[in-house]
């Protein structure tokens, strides 16, 4: 048995004639009737019943002929992965990603993977975080986009590395008596109801301990009317004006006129981390004793920066873009120097 005589076999069952299917290979009626003779005699069965026109495969050559395709198939799949593995990396990249992720720089990274590896298949798959935790786990993954308050990097054999830092985002909508201060922080939005986009969705999972400590070094915990993993479903909530939410970045970068909503930058955590950061790189302290809360507040409003008993604060909204804030409160700058003070 050789290929050749499998392609014979499969062409004379499709046209049922021994003379079609020799001018389909450019060869003699007597050459291919041979070849299925050959084929026939290896197998030790009869294939095909000549005794009837047009002819007819027998039981065993109904049974052959599927098989004789899916060789064929096999063999044809075998040649092109040769084929590809002789000009570079091969196979299959199974990724998963966190619901609203899809908003992000992802399609950007996988063009650019795809340009470099192109013979390497992407499959790609949305769910909660602790799915993709779980699935990351047990294999069904190779690699996942998730944020950092998953339990996955606690994990010894998971290697992991930053793809990108992204800001929070207050939702709000465009009458709330919040939606007109270019920053906000956590502190801030005590009291209101909060439409909370879950990591896991039901609201029990480890990244939801951790936003929840957020809450709690903020002094209180949130009012939480909504809970959902799906950032389409909470905007829609805001916009009807029943409640505020905070979102990734990426979920509201390309929704900049939606009707009705309002997005303004949280700053608190990140930059806090920041700093924190900076000052220790340097060698410099993160607190200073013997000093009062209520002293520093008093002479940082002497400076000459006070304009109707408010401090001016020149803060940045963006690399190269900038804005004075009036706004910061007596009770918010007392906050921010006991933070320093303890």
């Amino acid at each position: 048995m050789n290929i050749n005589q499998l392609k014979y076999f499969i062409s004379v069952a499709e046209y049922r004639s021994f003379t079609k299917a020799a001018n389909q290979f450019y060869i003699s009626q007597t050459a291919i009737t041979q070849q299925i003779q050959a084929l026939e005699e290896s197998m030790g069965v009869t294939l095909i019943d000549r005794s009837r026109r047009p002819i007819m495969l027998t039981p065993a050559g109904n049974v052959f002929l599927n098989e004789a395709r899916a060789i064929l198939e096999r063999m044809d799949m075998a040649v092109s992965r040769g084929r590809d593995a002789s000009t570079g990396l091969v196979g299959t990249l199974r990724i998963g990603y966190t619901k609203g992720y899809e908003r992000s720089n992802l399609s950007n990274l996988l063009r650019s993977f795809h340009q470099e590896y192109p013979n390497i298949l992407i499959t790609c798959s949305r769910c909660d975080t602790d799915m993709l935790a779980a699935g990351l786990l047990n294999g069904d993954y190779d690699m996942i986009f998730t944020w950092d308050s998953t339990n996955i990097l606690l994990e010894d054999q998971v290697c992991h590395r930053l793809v990108e830092r992204v800001p929070l985002i207050v939702a709000l909508y465009a009458g709330h008596p919040l939606s007109g201060r270019h920053t906000l922080n956590r502190m801030e939005l005590k009291g209101e109801q909060i439409l909370y986009m879950s990591p896991s969705g039901v609201g029990d999972s480890f990244g939801d301990s951790h936003f929840m400590e957020l809450y709690r070094k903020a002094g209180y915990q949130p009012d939480i009317l909504f809970r959902s993993s799906d950032a389409e479903s909470i905007l829609m909530m805001v916009a009807a004006e029943e409640g505020i939410s905070i979102l990734p970045a990426y979920v509201t970068n390309k929704l900049k006129d939606a009707d009705n909503l309002v997005f303004v930058p949280l700053v608190g955590e990140e930059e806090y981390e920041e700093i924190r950061k900076g000052c220790h790189s340097y060698n410099l302290p993160l607190s200073v004793d013997s000093l009062n809360a209520g002293d520093v507040l008093a002479a940082t409003k002497k400076d000459k920066k006070m304009e109707a008993g408010h401090i001016k604060f020149i803060l940045m909204d963006g690399i190269g873009k900038s804005f004075i804030d009036k706004t910061v409160t007596d009770e918010e700058l007392l906050q921010a120097i006991r933070e320093i003070l303890i």
